[in-house]
């Protein structure tokens, strides 16, 4: 067998896994709870893996890696911004929201913020998160496609738009199997996939390269004609501004309804604290792993700075065994996967529970066709962009995640922390978060592009603080 043989056989095999994987969860499928929320007994282990790589995606295998990569040592203010975010969530976020979340009954992020809101405000809130929703995991799932179009297109040797297609039609074939559990079940095995490789690829990459010191050679020599180590710029003012910038990828992790959906569902605080304690070293694993990969592979001189999201992919192919090349595809595809089927079932949520939702929870429940519906639609809108504008996937990622992030982090913050919030405020946070972020994304970039990435998060919080009176404790 050839190489394309053995990759197709593993994408294939992997398939089929996923396929009885999406079996066994719908058999377990019941009811409205069961659909979203896995009927709150998800175990530490599948919370921990599918919340992980949920909230990685392409962009952390591709993106990360063809960032140092690209960027040198410089790209270390990743690991504490990735890092960080996970700390805050897992530490601080998880338990409150499971409380909050199971007291009130709510099955989604947008049917916590809108508790206690009167009903013409609640609807209101409910459908702008909606819309928000939408926009941005249009956005975010196109850079999943486009992802899966690299690792087909580098190991099936097929056009790069077609291979956008294929991957297409793989997520939404599986995403539509439907179901938290599916997704949770099948988003562990692809974490477990993802930290394999994060181990064993960074490695052998260091390895090949004769080790840290010579790539620790490499990373000096480069930022020697390039100014300063830890930042690559000159000046101490624009250092500063970058690193700010890169730190603000954690403030987008509160917000994520794909990833805290996960907190929601968890069957217990027991189960709680053994997934803490399994997602930050799956973090420290992975994020580490693939910032090494993108260093090694600068001492190795592969590829070229116009192919950087593809180091990993090229990596893999060039330099371990077929079947093993294969694996780490197939990984990359894991990624993909992981996070788009989670995206995909919230904004089908979106849809079909959050549209109609009113403060007591009394919101109009659309069959889980109009779910599917709403899948269908956004993946072919993805599809559209990832073909008619393509870009960065570490570009497109981040401008979705912090688009989410201004709008659903500081509200939540805020409630988590005992205070409540005046409806007119938190309708107003809610979109200036996410209007400002789609304004400032299109400015020239700034350092770290800081001001994409920290202002809007700011302004939705200020707007939060201003409408904000006492209330119990979280």
């Amino acid at each position: 067998m050839d190489r394309t043989d053995i990759v197709l056989a593993t994408l294939v095999a992997y398939g089929a896994a996923m396929l009885a994987l999406g079996i066994w969860a719908a058999r377990r499928t019941h009811s409205t709870d069961d659909f979203f929320l896995a009927g709150r007994q998800l175990g530490p282990g599948l919370a921990a893996l599918s919340a992980s790589a949920s909230s990685s995606s392409a962009w952390t295998l591709l993106g990360v890696s063809g960032a140092a990569y690209l960027w040198g040592f410089k790209a270390v203010w990743i690991f504490p911004a990735t890092v960080g975010g996970f700390i805050v969530n897992w530490l601080w976020v998880a338990p409150r929201l499971k409380r909050i979340a199971q007291a009130n009954g709510a099955l989604t992020l947008t049917e916590v913020l809108i508790a206690g809101h009167p009903d013409v405000w609640a609807r209101r809130i409910a459908r702008s998160a909606a819309l928000i929703i939408l926009v941005s995991f249009m956005f975010y799932v196109s850079a999943q496609l486009q992802g899966a179009g690299l690792a087909f297109s580098a190991s099936l040797d097929i056009d790069a738009r077609t291979a956008v297609i294929v991957g297409a039609v793989t997520v939404l074939a599986y995403t539509l199997l439907g179901g938290f559990w599916a997704a949770s079940a099948t988003d562990a095995l692809q974490g477990l996939f993802m930290g394999a490789t994060a181990i064993f690829l960074p490695a052998f990459a260091l390895y090949l390269a004769g080790g840290w010191g010579p790539v620790w050679m490499s990373l000096t020599d480069t930022a020697a004609g390039g100014g300063m180590l830890l930042t690559g710029e000159e000046s101490l003012l624009v250092g500063a501004f970058f690193v700010l910038g890169t730190l603000g990828i954690g403030l987008g992790y509160p917000g994520q309804p794909h990833v805290v959906n996960r907190f929601m569902a968890l069957e217990s605080d027991r189960a709680l604290a053994r997934a803490r304690t399994m997602a930050l070293v799956w973090a420290v694993v992975v994020y580490g792993g693939m910032l090494l990969l993108g260093w090694a592979a600068r001492q190795l001189a592969l590829g070229t700075v116009d192919d950087s999201e593809q180091i990993l992919l090229d990596f893999a192919l060039e330099f371990l065994p077929t079947v093993l090349g294969a694996v780490a595809v197939t990984a990359v595809l894991s990624a993909v996967v992981s996070t788009a089927d989670s995206q995909l079932l919230v904004a089908g949520s979106a849809v079909s529970h959050d549209w109609g939702l009113r403060a007591g929870g009394g919101g109009r429940t659309m069959s889980i066709a109009a779910s599917r519906v709403a899948v269908g639609v956004l993946t072919v809108l993805a599809l559209v962009l990832a073909l008619g504008v393509p870009e960065s996937i570490f570009s497109r990622v981040l401008f979705a995640w912090h688009a989410i992030g201004a709008a659903f982090g500081p509200p939540l913050i805020v409630m988590l922390l005992g205070r409540k919030v005046s409806s007119l405020a938190t309708f107003l946070a809610i979109n200036a978060g996410f209007a400002g972020t789609v304004i400032l994304h299109w400015f020239p970039d700034a350092p770290g592009d800081v001001l994409e990435r920290v202002v809007p998060f700011v302004l939705s919080f200020a707007i939060v603080l201003a409408g904000m009176r006492r209330s119990g404790r979280a």
